[in-house]
């Protein structure tokens, strides 16, 4: 999706003006960390997973990974990603931009506990150069979340 898409999105929020368009790659955690001057941990990432026939997203602090028996407790099965081909066609973006925000309907979203760590985090905004810093609360709110969730251990 392009940029404009995006600072449509945000209009209704006020949040437009936190959305930066980077001149590098910031396509992974450790890319946007250094690109932003930031920790990891204030990367905020967003994962996609299976969910029976329909898919799921869950937004962590990008030092953060799932924690499986957390995640099984939660959701009731095992995690399972999707693949790139599976995220493009299914939620319609790329790996390295996912984001939680202008996605299809029916995609449950979950904002990870661990996000509330951070005063504010910087979350992809569709694609590698593109990004949004928000609040925790605003994450969950601009991504229309379903609920808070506790499945993510710190990565080691």
């Amino acid at each position: 999706m392009s940029l404009e898409k995006y600072e449509q999105y945000f209009e209704p929020y006020g949040l437009v003006d936190r959305i930066h368009h980077c001149g590098t790659t910031c396509a992974t955690v450790e890319d946007a960390a250094s690109t932003l001057g930031v920790a990891p941990a204030r990367i905020a990432k967003t994962l996609s997973f299976r969910d029976g026939e329909d898919c799921m997203m869950i937004v962590m602090a990008g030092n953060m990974g799932i924690d499986n028996k957390k995640y099984r407790n939660t959701f009731g099965f095992k995690a399972r990603m999707l693949s790139p081909d599976e995220v493009h066609d299914r939620i319609g973006q790329m790996i390295g931009g996912v984001c939680p925000f202008a996605i299809p309907e029916g995609i449950h979203v979950y904002t990870d506990e661990s996000l509330k760590e951070h005063e504010t985090l910087f979350v992809a905004c569709g694609s590698t150069y593109d990004i949004v810093e928000l609040s925790p609360d605003e994450i969950f709110e601009c991504g229309h979340a379903a609920s808070w969730v506790d499945v993510c251990k710190e990565r080691g």
